[in-house]
């Protein structure tokens, strides 16, 4: 698939892939810095933004589509970067091709099967959607009894648009999202890889724990761990510059 993007400066290529129920306006402000050293490549993956929707949906799947897109942008290498759903998405890739990537950063993302956790918010997004959708504030006030963070409520409602006057509709395809949930949720193959990576995770998240941390290691041998303190999931969100900052520091030595 040819998937919707938008490029930010010069230099070595960053691409940047967002998480599930996200888009590539989540890392706009996170760019714009990171275009002072790259040329940074925000991406809408499948059935998320500006691209396109479709019933396929798996990791293998997100891996051709960011191959894809690299090879229509002519790039040999490229840095990776991906939050989450696409963290997994750029460890996957990584698997694949790794002879394409120069450096890796997975954002709050581990390796392991993941259990059904998301069934909060796609219970608010059900909610949302049996009552006309024609205001933003009336569609976080059925969201809250759902979602009591008002961060997650905020990133969820960034996906609404108004698909004609006083009608609002949502940039994803949540009917293939919510199918394809285990999917989502499932492991990586146990396939080594040696490309130098750095996961960062927050201090709130549970995503990666430290039991987690040596069967990471042992898939991705060259790999670095960095805890950003008072960050949950949402790490580049709630603590973007101490986030920046990691990022770029791994990048540029």
């Amino acid at each position: 698939m040819k998937l919707q993007h938008r490029i930010i400066g010069e230099g070595k290529p960053l691409i940047i892939l967002h998480g599930l129920f996200g888009s590539s306006d989540n890392w706009q402000t996170h760019a714009k810095r990171f275009s002072e050293y790259f040329q940074v490549i925000l991406v809408d993956q499948r059935n998320h933004g500006h691209s396109d929707w479709s019933d396929d949906f798996s990791y293998d799947i997100l891996a051709e589509d960011l191959r894809e897109l690299i090879s229509d942008l002519g790039f040999e290498q490229v840095h990776l970067l991906g939050h989450s759903m696409g963290g997994k998405a750029v460890m996957r890739y990584a698997q694949l091709y790794p002879e394409t990537i120069e450096k890796m950063i997975v954002v709050d993302m581990g390796i392991k099967q993941y259990p059904l956790h998301h069934q909060q918010i796609l219970a608010g997004i059900h909610a949302v959607n049996q009552t006309p959708m024609d205001s933003r504030s009336k569609a976080e006030e059925i969201l809250v009894p759902y979602i009591p963070e008002i961060g997650t409520r905020q990133f969820l409602l960034k996906n609404l648009y108004w698909i004609e006057k006083g009608k609002l509709a949502w940039r994803m395809n949540v009917a293939v999202l919510e199918k394809e949930m285990d999917q989502i949720l499932l492991a990586l193959p146990d396939i080594e890889i040696m490309v130098q990576t750095l996961f960062i995770r927050g201090s709130l998240s549970a995503y990666i724990l430290d039991e987690d941390i040596p069967e990471i290691e042992n898939q991705f041998p060259d790999s670095t761990f960095i805890t950003i303190q008072g960050a949950g999931h949402w790490v580049h969100a709630e603590q973007p510059e101490e986030f920046m900052n990691t990022v770029l520091e791994f990048l540029l030595r």
